[in-house]
């Protein structure tokens, strides 16, 4: 993706763009229920509507994460987007019980489907233009770092999966007569979708309880501290440890300590210092790096009994 893309697609632009398309999607979704009284496409219709609210929702929450830090949030506000990920997949479940519910009536009442080519072709449309969206939302999430993103980006693609099976076992339906079909479809719809919503509820949960950084991360920030460390014959220079990394949002953040020797002086170990910093934060987008400075003979001590109490 250009860098001209990536300025344009904010993830408040795309999330606006998302809250337009599920409105789109849920007027298709219902007609196309509406004309052929399908149980599934009613599932489908079911699902959009929580696109609609998870959209909206995350819209609010990536609002108020760009808030830039203030007195009562020094390290920004950046978490909100955990909330808007634990919603939607709050809103999944939901809607994987309503579907059940509704599938479960419907096994006992088989209800012929009528004008199955125009549902059909309705629920494809839509299909196709969340997964469009869906593909946009991938590529920028990736690259901002949006959890927010991510979460409606997988929503949709459990929505355009959600839309192939009702195509498949309506389009069953139609050529076996097999009316139960199209409920048993619209259940295993929403197992789908359940697992989908409980997999998001465990993303946000882990990002609220300060989850460390992804491991390719980790690699690329020992990498940059290698090219500080040095040694002269068997004595350490300048050498790293206690490094602690947290994710919050789109924020990437890492504690460490650096030794170095004691004869230095504290204007030479700060420009050192600010130079690590600056490559950390050059090599990780994102990240804001904290740097305690300790001479090479001293070691720090977190695991004392008293700290644990």
């Amino acid at each position: 993706m250009s860098p001209q893309a990536i300025r344009f697609l904010t993830p408040r632009r795309l999330l606006m763009a998302s809250v337009v398309v599920a409105i789109i999607t849920i007027a298709l979704k219902t007609l196309a229920w509406y004309i052929t009284d399908s149980v599934g496409l009613l599932s489908d219709a079911m699902e959009s509507l929580v696109n609609l609210a998870s959209a909206v929702f995350g819209l609010v929450m990536v609002t108020i994460a760009a808030r830039p830090a203030d007195e009562d949030h020094p390290y920004g506000h950046h978490k909100a987007e955990y909330f808007s990920s634990g919603f939607e997949g709050i809103l999944i479940i939901v809607a994987a019980l309503g579907i059940v519910w509704a599938a479960g009536h419907r096994l006992f009442d088989p209800q012929p489907i009528e004008q199955v080519g125009w549902g059909l072709a309705l629920s494809v449309g839509s299909s196709a233009l969340n997964g469009l969206l869906a593909w946009v939302m991938f590529g920028a999430a990736r690259e901002h770092r949006s959890i927010a993103l991510e979460a409606d980006a997988k929503h949709l693609v459990t929505d355009v999966w959600t839309s192939a099976g009702v195509v498949v076992g309506i389009t069953l339906v139609h050529f076996t007569g097999w009316l139960w079909l199209d409920p048993i479809v619209a259940i295993g719809v929403a197992l789908n979708i359940l697992r989908e919503g409980f997999h998001l509820m465990w993303r946000s949960s882990q990002g609220l309880m300060d989850e460390a950084v992804e491991p390719e991360i980790m690699d690329t920030v020992r990498e940059t501290l290698a090219v500080f460390e040095h040694r002269r014959g068997e004595t350490e220079i300048v050498r790293f440890d206690h490094i602690t990394t947290r994710k919050a949002g789109q924020r990437r953040f890492l504690d460490m300590h650096m030794h170095m020797p004691a004869s230095w002086t504290l204007g030479r170990a700060a420009a050192v210092r600010g130079s690590v910093e600056q490559a950390l934060m050059s090599a990780v987008p994102g990240l804001r790096a904290t740097i305690q400075l300790l001479p090479s003979d001293v070691e720090a001590h977190f695991d004392d009994t008293k700290d644990l109490i």
